[in-house]
């Protein structure tokens, strides 16, 4: 099973009509990267569970109403009476996204440490908001630590949203202290440029893989899918697609890769050859392709990946 730790928020996402005022319409879209990573895992049909405190609100109901619309299983999902985190999103011509959040005292950052998970979870990801919003962050982080040292595949997204992060260089070590405990790591060319800093990014995936990440996944909008670990570097394009908008794309490459990882009983990232890279990538990328052709986070079943 995989378990997929972090938020669930609403993204307030523009629609097509202008109000009185001339100001865009704002249509709610359930959300929140890991939410994203774990409706991508359970479409697929891969066993995946959600770990996150969700909000009794109305709009907490319907993100537990989707995830179980979506297979996942959310045994594991804590509640709490405090608002729904929310997302404004404005898009830019291009399709990218950027977010403004309201996260003070929402449901999601309180979640609490569930101790060990089931015997039977394989993988665990973690990544975006849980990592920095506190006290979630330390929670998801013990549960980081506990399940890598009992063999667990760890993954993790940060996906940054640097306005929220209070002190830049305080957060890039706190990254660096996971990366020992880390054996996927996924982000955006842009996340990793802003985690590189001055060293820059070639320079960067060197040292987390020296740290001890086993692979390192690069998206790269429009260029593709890149993986680098000790031993191979593996390129794909990005696959053909209508674009609408780019929301979710990321989190749906990460869903969709950690299903393929998971179906094919894949333990030990460093056993995957180029081919073996190359297949799970172009899987990712496929996937990516059919949520950015809609609008919204919406990734695709298995029957349409067929």
């Amino acid at each position: 099973m995989i378990v997929v730790g972090g938020e669930a928020l609403v993204d307030l996402v523009p629609g097509a009509e202008k109000t009185n005022d001339g100001l865009t319409s704002l249509v709610p879209r359930l959300g929140g990267g890991p939410y994203n990573v774990a409706l991508a895992a359970g479409r697929l049909g891969t066993p995946t569970a959600f770990l996150s405190r969700i909000s009794t609100d109305r709009f907490g109901q319907a993100l537990r109403d989707r995830l179980t619309a979506s297979n996942v299983d959310i045994s594991m999902v804590q509640e709490g009476p405090e608002n729904t985190t929310l997302a404004v999103v404005a898009l830019a011509p291009n399709g990218s996204a950027s977010y403004t959040f309201y996260t003070e005292g929402t449901a999601d950052r309180l979640v609490a440490d569930p101790g060990p998970l089931p015997e039977d979870v394989t993988v665990l990801c973690l990544g975006t908001l849980g990592m920095v919003l506190e006290p979630g962050a330390t929670s998801y982080e013990t549960v980081l630590r506990r399940e890598a040292a009992r063999g667990v595949l760890t993954a993790l997204d940060p996906n940054i949203r640097a306005d929220l992060i209070a002190d830049a260089d305080a957060y890039r070590r706190r990254f660096t202290s996971w990366l020992p405990d880390v054996r996927l790591l996924k982000l955006s060319d842009d996340d990793g440029e802003w985690l590189a800093g001055a060293a820059g990014l070639d320079a960067a995936i060197k040292s987390w893989l020296d740290a001890g990440v086993d692979a390192v996944v690069l998206t790269r909008g429009g260029d593709g899918l890149a993986v680098h670990t000790g031993s191979v570097t593996v390129s794909v394009p990005s696959a053909p697609a209508q674009l609408v908008d780019t929301i979710g794309a990321g989190d749906t490459v990460q869903g969709a890769l950690l299903s393929w990882l998971h179906d094919r009983n894949v333990g030990t990232l460093t056993d995957l050859g180029e081919s073996g890279w190359r297949e799970a990538l172009t899987f990712a990328a496929k996937a990516a392709s059919i949520t950015v052709s809609r609008s919204g986070a919406e990734p695709p079943t298995a029957a349409e990946m067929v």
